[in-house]
């Protein structure tokens, strides 16, 4: 069966963004001149995706309001004669069909996903975490690739990344049991495994092709630490039960859920915009020295 439906989870509270995610989600957060979760509808849709659900929290509606029209502000580009611009805020409300899930209570990623299972029915679906921007110019997007492999091998398929050996307690990290190229199959999935304790050093990122199944796994998965019900243990739990694999992407991945992930992300944005030229020239003439 194919892909055709995207779960975006954000109704997350954005605690390291504070104070600025007080009254927005974070996801709202500019990269250059689009919210970050914009990012991942843009690749959602370029990846062949036909409807995407947003997972949002209760009483937050800036998400809905930025895909929504805006039909005073469209009028006033109109009157000032800013076709171009208008063009792009068009185009934003044209993105979809977009459906919104509330999450009343934040109880994890897991429990995020399973809030979208009556929209996704018995099929299976990309979830994308737009804090992770992924960025590939000139190649497929990440959801493409992991269509495309899923379609192939007809099993879940996770994006993978080497990351370095300090930096895998920051992670879910795979065992892989075989591995073909970038396809790996998964054995077991350690989430934040100490550095002595880590068995690879590929990194689970935020992109994701699940099948079905991954909702009665989210169902019958207790809840961990903290009390959130987490997608990882599901997923180790559908291990026993159908194949899972893991593809290790190409593209460049940045972490926008962190501040200095997200500096860097609008860098490395601002690299590939209209104004790259100028930003570089700038970013070479910095004083840089402590």
């Amino acid at each position: 069966m194919r892909v055709r439906k995207a779960v975006m989870p954000a109704a997350g509270f954005g605690t390291r963004f504070l104070p600025a995610t007080k009254a927005i989600p974070k996801e709202v957060l500019p990269l250059v001149d689009r919210p970050i979760i914009q990012y991942a509808v843009e690749e959602a849709m370029a990846s062949g995706i036909e409807q995407i659900i947003i997972v949002i929290s209760t009483g937050r509606s800036a998400i809905e309001d930025h895909f929504d029209s805006n039909s005073a502000l469209e009028r006033w580009l109109e009157e000032r004669g800013d076709i171009e611009m208008l063009r792009t805020v068009r185009r934003i409300s044209e993105f979809g069909p977009i459906a919104y899930v509330h999450q009343k209570e934040q109880l994890g990623l897991g429990h995020a996903v399973l809030m979208a299972k009556e929209l996704v029915g018995d099929e299976p679906f990309a979830v994308l975490l737009s804090d992770d921007v992924m960025l590939n110019p000139g190649g497929p997007p990440v959801t493409r690739q992991l269509m495309d492999q899923y379609q192939a091998h007809r099993g879940s398929m996770i994006a993978l990344q080497q990351v370095p050996a300090a930096d895998v307690t920051r992670y879910g990290i795979v065992r892989p049991v075989h591995t073909e190229g970038r396809l790996v199959e998964i054995g077991d999935l350690v989430e934040k495994p100490s550095v002595d304790e880590a068995p690879s050093d590929l990194g689970v990122l935020g992109r994701y092709v699940l099948t079905p199944k991954i909702f009665s796994m989210l169902e019958s998965t207790p809840r961990g630490a903290g009390g959130e019900i987490q997608l990882t243990d599901a997923i180790k739990a559908l291990m026993q039960e159908q194949p899972v694999f893991g593809y290790r992407f190409d593209g460049e991945r940045h972490d926008a859920g962190t501040r200095l992930g997200w500096l860097k992300a609008n860098v490395a944005v601002g690299l590939q915009s209209d104004d790259a030229d100028e930003f570089r020239a700038h970013i070479r003439g910095l004083d840089l020295r402590d």
